[in-house]
């Protein structure tokens, strides 16, 4: 008994510790990559603006996605479980398309060099 109350108590600070990460690698990563916009502006050349991005939001939904996982020790009930489930997988569909989306577009820089 001890020791469920120890991984409750434990969950309780990881997991919206881990969703925190997530949020602030997005909010770090979406103003590195406006700087980066910023800087091609003035200097007219074009900068890696979507890959940073792109890779700070893959990073955040490992953070989110690890958070979610956690989650599922705290389940109860199946409802819950299916809850979770589906959100699981709507965020590895979305990591999926953005590691996509970054090999695409390392595929068009490096045809460009």
């Amino acid at each position: 008994m001890a020791l469920d109350q120890l991984v409750e108590k434990s969950l309780e600070i990881i997991i919206p510790v881990l969703e925190l990460m997530g949020i602030f690698v997005v909010v770090i990563s979406a103003v590195v990559a406006f700087g980066k916009y910023l800087k091609s502006l003035v200097t007219h050349q074009q900068g890696r603006v979507k890959l940073a991005l792109a890779e700070g939001l893959a990073l955040s939904l490992e953070f989110k996605m690890g958070a979610e996982i956690l989650k599922t020790v705290q389940v109860r009930e199946m409802n819950e479980l299916l809850v979770l489930g589906a959100v699981i997988l709507l965020r590895a569909l979305l990591s999926f398309l953005i590691h996509t989306e970054m090999k695409r577009e390392k595929n068009e820089e490096e045809t460009k060099n």
